[in-house]
């Protein structure tokens, strides 16, 4: 008979977060898909439980992995999933391994469990109706006007070396957004920080350390519009394809319609515009 495929959400600080039904998946696995395989035994060996064989499972190798995990669980083995801390597929690896055991018609389980995503969202006191998880604040200062157009609650990832600089650059572009910086979760130390952009800019300028999560508040009024941004860039699309310059038509279409003409150049070109 074919085994399973057991999703395994881990602790993101605090080991009592660890729900029974994980413990139960862990004792009874036969092997582990993991993140890192050393990680992984520390935790077995905290939770007095005999490991079984720990296979890696990571972003280099999850290709490759995946159809030798699958064929396992297809000669009857149980297989948990886990990653360093938290829901496995959520800004880590698995959902390779996952794709191949369902295009298999193997079974998989998903167990609940801790994850800093929806933990942060709740903490931030931000509106939780309409959320989206955005993985890691990107760099280029076009992507975070996007992320600061959305209409949702935005939580997404950073390091806390990047912390000051992306908090810097988000205040620059709405200051008056509420959000809240959520470090080291479950934690001994941790933090839930609730203010401004600005204020927060100001407050973590210096040494950050530990995990942590940025919960951004949705925009209103003008800069959440668009549908407004996608007609204007499709305008921009249809002058360049009758021959004018990109730059050029850019300005032209950002008068008529209230937008920013380097946003549309981004948009159009996907690189920045030349001083």
């Amino acid at each position: 008979m074919p085994g399973r495929l057991t999703v395994c959400p881990t602790p993101i600080g605090n080991l009592d977060d660890l729900t029974p039904r994980v413990r139960e998946a862990l004792a009874g696995a036969d092997m582990v898909a993991c993140e890192d395989t050393r990680r992984v035994g520390r935790l077995y060996e905290r939770l007095g439980i005999e490991a079984p064989r720990l296979v890696s499972n990571h972003d280099q190798n999850e290709r490759s992995r995946a159809p030798q995990i699958a064929q396992q669980i297809e000669r009857g083995a149980r297989v948990a999933l886990v990653t360093d801390a938290g829901m496995p597929v959520i800004s880590d690896p698995g959902y390779r391994l996952i794709r191949t055991c369902i295009d298999r018609d193997l079974e998989v389980e998903a167990l609940p469990g801790p994850s800093a995503v929806t933990t942060a969202l709740v903490a931030s006191g931000l509106p939780p109706d309409r959320w989206r998880f955005e993985g890691f604040l990107p760099r280029r200062a076009g992507e975070l006007e996007r992320v600061l157009r959305s209409a949702e609650t935005v939580i997404a990832f950073e390091s806390p070396r990047r912390l000051p600089e992306s908090l810097s650059a988000l205040a620059a572009l709405a200051p008056d957004r509420p959000a809240a910086v959520c470090r080291e979760l479950t934690k001994l130390h941790e933090e839930v920080a609730r203010g401004t952009l600005g204020e927060l800019a100001r407050r973590f300028r210096g040494e950050v350390r530990g995990e942590v999560v940025v919960v951004i508040g949705a925009a209103t009024g003008p800069t959440s519009r668009d549908p407004d941004v996608t007609m204007a860039v499709d305008a921009l699309r249809r002058l360049v394809q009758s021959g004018a310059r990109p730059r050029a038509a850019a300005g032209v279409v950002a008068a008529l319609t209230g937008t920013r003409p380097n946003e549309l150049y981004r948009a159009l070109t996907g690189r920045e515009p030349r001083e």
